[in-house]
C-alpha cells in the first residue's frame, strides 16, 4: 500500500464517526463526527474534509455480528462505501468494526475514571463515534503494517 494520509469512517444510521490516520506513521486519530441522517448534509462534511486532508484512500468500518455474519447495517456501510467511491474517487478499504464503538465507550469510561475525560463520560459521549473511527483505522493500520513486514 502506497503510503499518505487515511480516513476512516465509522458508519451509522445517524452519526458518523470520522478518524485520520497516516500509513507512514501508523498512527490514527480521532477527528470528527457528523450527526446527519440527510445524505446531502453528510457528503457535503465529508467533501469538506477530503478537501482538507487529501487523503490517498478511505476506510469504511464494516459492522457485522459477533459471528461474523453480516445484517441490515452491514448492507448500509457497504452502500455507504460505493458511495464514497463514486462520490470522490477514491480508493474505499473495509475492515471488520466488530466492537470498535464498545471500545471506544469503555476508553471514555476510563479516562472519566482517571479525571481525563475533564466533564464526565456523559458529556463526551458523542466522542464515542470518532474514537471508535480511531479504532477502526488503527487496526486497519497495524494490520497493512505487520503485512507489510512479511
Amino acid at each position: 500500500m502506497s503510503g499518505g494520509t487515511v480516513l476512516a469512517f465509522d458508519f451509522g444510521e445517524r452519526y458518523i464517526g470520522i478518524a485520520v490516520g497516516d500509513t507512514q506513521t501508523s498512527m490514527a486519530h480521532p477527528l470528527d463526527m457528523i450527526d446527519a441522517e440527510a445524505n446531502a448534509e453528510r457528503f457535503a462534511r465529508i467533501g469538506a474534509l477530503i478537501n482538507e486532508w487529501h487523503p490517498a484512500r478511505l476506510v469504511v468500518g464494516l459492522p457485522l455480528s459477533e459471528d461474523g455474519s453480516e445484517h441490515d447495517l452491514t448492507r448500509r456501510a457497504r452502500r455507504f462505501a460505493n458511495q464514497l467511491k463514486g462520490r470522490f474517487g477514491l480508493e474505499v478499504d473495509l475492515a471488520d468494526e466488530r466492537f470498535s464503538s464498545t471500545a471506544a465507550e469503555e476508553a471514555l469510561q476510563e479516562m472519566a475514571r482517571e479525571g481525563q475525560a475533564g466533564r464526565g463520560w456523559k458529556r463526551h459521549k458523542n466522542n464515542t463515534h470518532a474514537l471508535a473511527a480511531q479504532f477502526i483505522l488503527q487496526g486497519y493500520l497495524d494490520e497493512r503494517a505487520a503485512a507489510s513486514r512479511q
